[in-house]
């Protein structure tokens, strides 16, 4: 079996792990150094691009909720995903108690960027 070799991790950056998305395909996970304070959820999507990320997906978002909550604070953080009913609305992730919930993008929530690096 080949051994997954962990990507080299620039200051401040946190290795999440090795995850596969619905097509089979796998990639690195890596959790972007610091975060974004409440803005819109497009406003959050240009930011985490500008830094070179994206905002996380919400299968990451439970990963990051599940091991790496100590990363963030107790608090909503938008997920790049909207929401596949309600136009306008898009997912979050609570860091509080850990729940997914979905919102108008016009709120203002935190955000914190990763990228995917392919395996």
């Amino acid at each position: 079996m080949q051994q997954i070799q962990r990507p080299p991790l620039s200051e401040g950056e946190i290795y999440v792990g090795a995850i596969g998305d619905a097509n089979g395909d796998f990639y690195h996970l890596i959790l972007l150094a610091g975060d974004s304070e409440d803005a819109t959820w497009q406003a959050q999507m240009e930011w985490a691009k500008s830094i070179g990320g994206d905002l996380p997906t919400r299968v990451e978002q439970t990963m990051l909720w599940a091991n790496f909550r100590d990363q963030f604070q107790k608090d909503w953080y938008w997920s790049n995903e909207v929401h596949h009913r309600e136009s306008g609305w898009a997912w979050y992730q609570g860091f509080g108690y850990g729940g997914q919930h979905s919102r108008s993008q016009n709120h203002e929530l935190r955000a914190r960027a990763v990228r995917r690096l392919p395996i």
